[in-house]
């Protein structure tokens, strides 16, 4: 497995990285525990090191999974990374919220359910409106100087935003959407990205299922299981024009 170093400082990551989210949530049921652990384990085996996941990926069951299945496993020979900024009440995401102290409450059960003492890339995952996001990095640079995180980043974010936070405190990655059929990121994001010496991390590079070729406008999603139910490029229209 080839590896790469995340922007100019960060850490040297596989170059294919493994996002957990769905051995637990958002693309079906959940994957039987042991099950998952031996995915997780077989993914270092064919040495992948670099593992995504979020308080919000369940929430909260897929950090616990983490946890769990590197216990076992020395904790410099994998990077993770893991995400904050949805408000979560009722087991349920209900908003955003990216206050300092929302997110100092955050890292520290993040770091509980993934049994570590850091977490090597900790992103915003959704932005907050109502917390501009210089403070949001300001908050970042203090974790980073007390060890709970080793670097940040940004999901799902524009260029200006990028700009705005990098003046407070480098920014490591970028976590966008990225693939043939969500070219967005091309125009102003992956420019800006490689003059700034920030790492990019696309999701949904296999336009989550969509790509592979084996999902077509008679594919249906359970609705209590499986986010793709609610999103447009996944009506039976919409999957009949895109093939």
């Amino acid at each position: 497995m080839q590896k790469r170093k995340l922007g100019q400082n960060g850490p040297l990551v596989s170059a294919i990285g493994m996002g957990a989210m769905n051995l637990s949530y958002g693309t079906g049921k959940a994957t039987e525990t042991q099950e998952a652990v031996n995915v997780l384990h077989a993914a270092i085996d064919q040495g992948i090191n670099f593992f995504d996941t979020a308080e919000a990926y369940g929430p909260y069951t897929n950090e616990t999974l983490l946890g769990k299945a590197f216990s076992s496993v020395a904790r410099d020979s994998i990077i993770i990374a893991s995400k904050f900024g949805f408000k979560i009440e009722n087991n349920a995401i209900a908003g955003v919220d990216s206050r300092p102290e929302t997110i100092r409450a955050a890292v520290e059960a993040s770091l509980m359910r993934l049994n570590t003492d850091y977490i090597d890339i900790y992103y915003q995952h959704r932005q907050d409106p109502s917390v501009p996001v210089e403070e949001v990095a300001g908050t970042m640079k203090m974790l980073i100087e007390e060890g709970k995180i080793r670097h940040y980043g940004l999901s799902e974010v524009g260029d200006a935003t990028i700009r705005r936070a990098h003046a407070v405190h480098p920014v490591t990655a970028i976590q966008n959407q990225y693939s043939v059929w969500t070219r967005e990121p091309e125009a102003e994001v992956l420019p800006l990205c490689e003059s700034l010496g920030i790492g990019f991390v696309p999701w949904g590079t296999l336009g989550t299922g969509f790509l592979t070729g084996n999902i077509d406008e008679n594919t249906t999603f359970d609705s209590e299981t499986d986010l793709r139910a609610g999103f447009p490029r996944f009506t039976p229209e919409a999957m009949k024009a895109n093939r």
